[in-house]
């Protein structure tokens, strides 16, 4: 192979296209959680982390 000729992936030659406008999230941002639903969420996840998986039927 000579130096003059180069192997291109024409698949990479063209530029991305914009981002979806439904990956942007507009208006008010998400209210915090409270103490207490962090602390629901930390007890089912550890609840969820010790019980032993289920297999779909």
């Amino acid at each position: 192979m000579s130096s003059t000729q180069h192997e291109v992936d024409h698949a990479l030659a063209y530029p991305e296209p914009p981002a979806s406008p439904l990956w942007h999230r507009h208006g008010a941002k998400a209210r915090p959680l409270t103490d207490a639903q962090k602390k629901r969420n930390c007890e089912l996840l550890d609840l969820a982390q010790r019980k032993p998986r289920t297999t779909a039927a």
